[in-house]
């Protein structure tokens, strides 16, 4: 009778000792992030999937936009926050803060954050959840995963449904006209960073009087 270890594929030992090397690496950031009572709201909790062309804000350019977000909205203030979850994890930290938010996104892996979490796919700028409703929110933040007229916008869509009236932009400075033409906003002073140096030059939008000049 045949040994029923002959089936199943080997790994080399030196495949295995690498696979064992990068499960402990795991083990230990998984680790660090409970025994540093790890904030899983915290920026690069999850980590950037350039595939779904995703660049974390740096974390003060974050805290910013948050803070901005909080004074637009105002005491009790409904916040969305579009393709921009570096915003909305910032906004999580905002402790005491008067203020509810949610986000839209295509990543699903932020469905960790519960029922604040909304599937968000901009080629369906309307597809949404029935219960949320037209123009509840007092700002939105957008950021809009491409640099392209298209993905712009049926963004813009998704942003003039649900907002009351203020809108910020987070987009390449290339899109200032188009960003004036589909949703009114203009460029402000504020540059905003991302944890990584992107090739683009990003600029923030908006069409209120904000904190952002």
């Amino acid at each position: 009778k045949m040994d029923d270890d002959d089936d199943i594929p080997q790994l080399s030992s030196h495949t295995l000792a690498a696979l064992q090397e990068f499960y402990l690496e795991q083990q230990q950031r998984e680790g660090m992030k409970t025994s540093q009572g790890f904030n899983q709201y915290s920026i690069g909790s999850i980590e950037e999937d350039w595939q779904l062309s995703q660049f974390w804000y740096s974390d003060e350019t974050a805290l910013c936009l948050a803070k901005e977000a909080v004074l637009a909205a105002g005491k009790g203030g409904r916040i969305a926050c579009v393709s921009a979850p570096s915003v909305y994890q910032k906004l999580k930290e905002q402790e005491g803060e008067d203020f509810s938010v949610c986000i839209l996104e295509y990543d699903r892996r932020f469905a960790v954050y519960g029922e604040e979490f909304i599937f968000y796919d901009y080629n369906h700028p309307l597809d949404l959840p029935e219960n949320l409703l037209p123009h509840s929110f007092d700002i939105v933040i957008a950021d809009p995963p491409y640099l392209s007229e298209e993905c712009l916008q049926k963004t813009a869509e998704t942003i003039k449904y649900l907002t009351k009236g203020k809108i910020l932009l987070c987009t390449g400075a290339v899109m200032e006209e188009q960003a004036a033409k589909h949703l009114g906003v203009k460029m402000c002073k504020f540059i905003p960073k991302h944890s990584r140096n992107l090739a683009n030059e990003f600029r923030c939008y908006v069409n209120y009087a904000s904190g952002l000049d």
